[in-house]
């Protein structure tokens, strides 16, 4: 069974939901969805799928010392990595109906993994440390891959880790038929109001640092990859530039003369309206 939800390309035959169903939600219940999407990747690669999702509906913002940047993100994506493998490896995969489910509000993250604790486990026991292992060979898989470090302590790690950045506690409960784990956010990170489904793909994480910028004033292509630290003058173009145009989040200072070397971007005022609408963002507070 391992090696098929692993490595089978027609997996799903055998096992129909072993999938991963994503969701971002505005406020703190599931009635307003604001982007999804459906991962039928393998295991290992499905781990990244989630991540990089999570990271699209987040924000990041860089903290400077020692002569050296660090990313900052606001969501704290070491709990939620191991939440999200541990969700994958103890998953029951026999059941139908219910595949794996990530679920992002403003306030939280939950992650519900089909299957209840395995018999005389607690969750008590959980978040010390004490592990039954349903998969074994997804977790041996999982620890060579280096997705795991040890056996049992990932949940344990996810509680030191909330501890250790100031957050609430995470919340473990069974319902129904699945295990759910809340994870809080240390502040709201809120979906704006006027988005579509589409634009949050791109506004969400590739270039509100962008429009961060263009807060203090015009700057050219050349000083925006400067300061975003991107080389690729095509990559930019096409993931932060463009899309920030077409959604009119921002414009030229010289619109007549497009591919002229003073040629300069600023927001607009649609843009400034984004960006004082994301009350996660601590600089529009």
């Amino acid at each position: 069974m391992g090696g098929i939800l692993l490595f089978g390309r027609e997996r799903q035959w055998h096992f129909a939901d072993a999938w991963v169903q994503c969701g971002r939600f505005r406020g703190t219940d599931k009635i307003d969805i604001f982007d999804q999407t459906d991962i039928h990747e393998p295991l290992p690669q499905a781990a990244n799928s989630i991540e990089l999702f999570l990271k699209k509906h987040a924000f990041k913002s860089a903290e400077f010392g020692a002569m050296r940047r660090r990313d900052v993100w606001s969501i704290p994506l070491t709990m939620l990595r191991e939440a999200v493998v541990n969700a994958l490896v103890h998953c029951d995969y026999s059941q139908q109906g219910s595949p794996i489910r990530i679920a992002f509000f403003d306030d939280r993250i939950e992650i519900e993994s089909p299957g209840l604790l395995m018999p005389g486990m607690t969750i008590d026991e959980m978040k010390r440390g004490v592990s039954m292992i349903r998969n074994p060979v997804i977790a041996r898989v999982f620890r060579e891959l280096g997705l795991i470090e040890q056996w049992g302590s990932g949940v344990k790690r996810i509680f030191a880790e909330a501890a250790a950045q100031g957050l609430p506690e995470p919340h473990i409960e069974e319902i129904a038929n699945r295990i759910r784990m809340s994870v809080w956010l240390a502040a709201p990170v809120v979906a704006p109001e006027n988005a579509s489904v589409t634009q949050s793909v791109t506004q969400s994480d590739a270039f509100l640092p962008m429009l961060q910028l263009l807060r203090e004033g015009p700057q050219s292509s050349g000083e925006l990859r400067q300061h975003l630290e991107l080389r690729h003058r095509a990559h930019f173009r096409r993931h932060y530039l463009v899309p920030a145009l077409q959604l009119r989040l921002i414009e030229m200072t010289l619109p007549e003369t497009p591919n002229s070397r003073l040629q300069q971007y600023c927001l607009t005022a649609k843009g400034q309206q984004y960006l004082k609408g994301l009350k996660g963002d601590s600089a529009s507070s």
